[in-house]
């Protein structure tokens, strides 16, 4: 039949076009797509750095936590004011109606006497108190308040950690799933040429309608696998809104950043173990804890104090009488009982140490286990993208093989389909170990520690949370923050 030979031979060279199309790229291309060259046609495209710059600088959490901070260095000039004077001031003024009957007994006058006195009593005063000695309670409170300072500092780099590596990941997200959902309908392009030419080969008898329901059944597969990679990348870029604070526009290729872990795990353990910022923030939570102990013992010793007070009143007893006082006093207190509340209050506080030496053990625990699980991702992820580079690489050639068997009548239609599936499913197995790989590389910088952006030299002001304790630790008066408000 010359006709049906010249038809299939017609065939052959759109089949050719349109598997190149969607499968004939080399696996170079798909790890360019995600490391490095030509991602993006876009000749301005957002760089990974950018993106991890705009969240340092503007992300809600991370924002949050530095007013945290800010907020928890005026515990220092609050506990330093315990060795600072007080100093009131007072007046009033008010008036006053006498009214005396003096007998004449009384009165040197033979006759019955009436006294008035109509007096307007004022007066305006000042006192100084001064803590002389309170039993080291002044002390030990800015002890802890600084401990509180410097942990609050170490919960500011931990969670400037969490919210680059949520970035990190929101990034690299969006570009794997920009690339299954790119895989997926040009899976659907090629399945539908596909469809098309097994309906013409059953118009002329070379293929049954069991073919044509085969090649329909995995286009409508194809379509659903589509449309849950579309969906998927929409929750993608939500997650990279609500993280890095803008929507992804043209995104550059993502890269590791492996040359700045340590070398072995071990090392990476050392360095979690010594400077990870949840386990630092643990350690100064022990230590205010311990001093909150000294602090509530402090009010079971004695307190000495000086009281100085300048007064002076008018209409006091007589109208027109005008009185200049002043005092200093000095006063011992020592507290003898006081119904068991701060022995009570003590032991509480001892309690509360323990429970804080105890969550040190659970972050060195936790920090460790994190540090393993990311260290083995990455390994697994650089093992998983050689394997996937060499399952694309025999998938590709074992779809072009049946391709050609099934041309002289050797394979079948669903032969061919499935080894096009098997061709799609490892080119998506090849992009999310890619991707895989580089949200590892950032989840062992931060499991050590070394997540900032100091580390990866981000072009974004740096925030130093010493400046604004530089600028209220010794403030004396005043309700201005630093920043005007």
């Amino acid at each position: 039949m010359p006709g049906r030979d010249l038809s299939a031979h017609e065939r052959r060279p759109v089949e050719r076009q349109n598997v190149k199309k969607a499968f004939g790229f080399g696996v170079g291309t798909v790890l360019a797509a995600l490391l490095g060259g030509g991602w993006s046609a876009a000749v301005q495209a957002q760089t990974m750095d950018a993106a991890l710059a705009r969240a340092y600088a503007g992300n809600p959490t991370l924002n949050a936590q530095r007013a945290s901070v800010r907020a928890t260095d005026e515990n220092v000039p609050q506990a330093r004011a315990g060795y600072r004077p007080k100093i009131t001031a007072s007046a009033d003024i008010g008036a006053s109606i006498t009214q005396s009957e003096v007998p004449a007994f009384a009165s040197t006058s033979p006759y019955h006497a009436s006294v008035n006195s109509r007096l307007a009593p004022r007066g305006a005063g000042v006192q100084v108190t001064q803590n002389i000695f309170d039993s080291g309670k002044t002390r030990s409170a800015i002890s802890q308040s600084e401990s509180q300072v410097l942990g609050a500092r170490e919960t500011l780099r931990n969670t400037e950690q969490n919210v680059l590596l949520d970035a990190a990941t929101s990034y690299m997200n969006v570009l794997r799933d920009t690339a299954i959902l790119n895989l997926n309908r040009n899976n659907v392009e090629v399945l539908e040429e596909q469809l098309r030419q097994t309906r013409d080969r059953f118009q002329v008898g070379e293929v049954t309608r069991t073919d044509v329901a085969q090649a329909e059944a995995r286009l409508s597969s194809a379509q659903s696998q589509a449309i849950l990679a579309e969906s998927n990348l929409k929750t993608s870029v939500a997650r990279y809104r609500q993280n890095v604070g803008a929507e992804p526009r043209s995104l550059a290729p993502g890269r590791p950043v492996e040359n700045l872990l340590p070398r072995s795990l071990p090392a990476a353990l050392n360095q979690a173990l010594a400077n990870h910022p949840a386990i630092l923030a643990a350690l100064h939570g022990v230590d205010a804890a311990e001093l909150q102990v000294k602090v509530t013992e402090a009010d079971l010793g004695p307190t000495f104090g000086v009281t100085g007070t300048v007064q002076r009143r008018y209409d006091s007893q007589y109208f027109g009488d005008n009185r200049l006082s002043a005092s200093i006093v000095g006063s011992l207190t020592i507290p003898i009982y006081e119904g068991g509340q701060i022995y009570a209050r003590t032991r509480q506080a001892k309690e509360t140490a323990g429970q804080r030496r105890i969550e040190v053990d659970t972050q060195r625990d936790t920090v460790r286990a994190a540090v393993i699980s990311a260290w083995g991702g990455l390994e697994a992820a650089k093992a998983q993208i050689v394997a996937a580079q060499a399952q694309v690489e025999a998938a590709s050639t074992a779809l072009s093989g049946v391709r050609e068997e099934a041309k002289v009548g050797q394979r079948t239609t669903l032969d061919v389909l499935n080894a096009q599936q098997e061709l799609v499913s490892a080119r998506s197995s090849l992009v999310t170990a890619q991707r895989d790989r580089v949200v590892a590389s950032y989840s062992v910088l931060s499991a050590v520690g070394k997540l900032s952006a100091q580390t990866l030299k981000l072009k974004a002001a740096a925030y130093d949370a010493r400046q604004h304790y530089e600028q209220v630790k010794d403030k004396l008066w005043g309700t201005q923050t630093p920043d005007g408000r």
